[in-house]
């Protein structure tokens, strides 16, 4: 795993979102279409404003799954998932092939089998991810299930999750937070060919140290991407700001003016 440090979130953006348009347009040229997972939340907007401008890109070609949404929550909400994706990408792109959580079904248990099997169905190309100030990847808060082959699956949010969502505004209280979403599960997130992390804020700084200094476990969700052979972590001097002198010390501030890097294994 790779992880990437820049001076700033706009330059972060831009960087991922080349990387991220790179591995779309090679998909395309190779197989004729290309797969993605997109991450959609407030830490992942410059990427995606970026990543929608990128030219070069037949988003006609391109099919889009979600992380997670929650369970009980229209889609009409400022916090929906669903709304955000649309919002953020489809809308943008005109991307015609997208597959949404329905999180307020009458019966989420067919959703996470319907949209499962659309998405087992073929490989990913590139995952968006973001981590959540609990480490979490899309819903999977600690202790994550790093076991299950299931594509989605239902989990309860705990309290620092559901905290997260009213401290970004998309919530007055947590009260008004569900308790239980639909998520993409960690080993199906693994499964796909190359996996980009987009992790700005100081709000992010403990997430990344204890999921990229310590060791790979269930209770640091976000360090199971350590185990993927193609992943890229992206951050900013905030996020990365407590990263210790070990990695620190890796990350070689000459070689780039406004970009550092440092591989961490498992």
């Amino acid at each position: 795993m790779l992880l990437k440090v820049f001076n700033d979130r706009g330059t972060l953006g831009l960087a991922a979102a080349e990387q991220a348009a790179a591995a779309i347009r090679r998909a395309i040229a190779e197989r004729g279409y290309a797969r993605v997972i997109a991450a959609t939340a407030a830490s992942q907007l410059e990427f995606l404003d970026a990543l929608t401008k990128a030219p070069g890109i037949d988003w006609s070609k391109v099919e889009a799954f979600h992380l997670d949404e929650y369970i009980g929550l229209p889609v009409s909400h400022p916090g929906s998932f669903r709304k955000m994706l649309l919002e953020q990408l489809v809308q943008k792109t005109g991307i015609a092939d997208y597959h949404l959580l329905d999180g307020d079904a009458a019966d989420p248990l067919e959703v996470v089998r319907r949209v499962g099997e659309q998405l087992a169905a073929r490989p990913v190309d590139i995952a968006f991810l973001g981590i959540g100030e609990n480490g979490h990847i899309a819903f999977n808060d600690p202790p994550a299930d790093f076991k299950t082959e299931e594509p989605y699956i239902i989990v309860n949010l705990d309290e620092a999750c559901r905290q997260q969502q009213v401290g970004e505004a998309w919530f007055a209280d947590i009260s008004q937070v569900p308790k239980r979403a639909i998520s993409m599960s960690a080993r199906q997130i693994l499964k796909a060919r190359e996996i980009l992390a987009v992790v700005p804020g100081p709000r992010k700084a403990q997430a990344v140290k204890a999921c990229f200094e310590g060791v790979v476990s269930p209770m640091a969700p976000a360090s199971i991407l350590r185990t993927h052979p193609n992943a890229t972590v992206y951050l900013d001097k905030n996020s990365a700001s407590l990263l210790g002198p070990a990695l620190q010390n890796g990350l070689d501030q000459s070689s780039l003016s406004d970009e550092s890097q440092v591989t961490v294994g498992p």
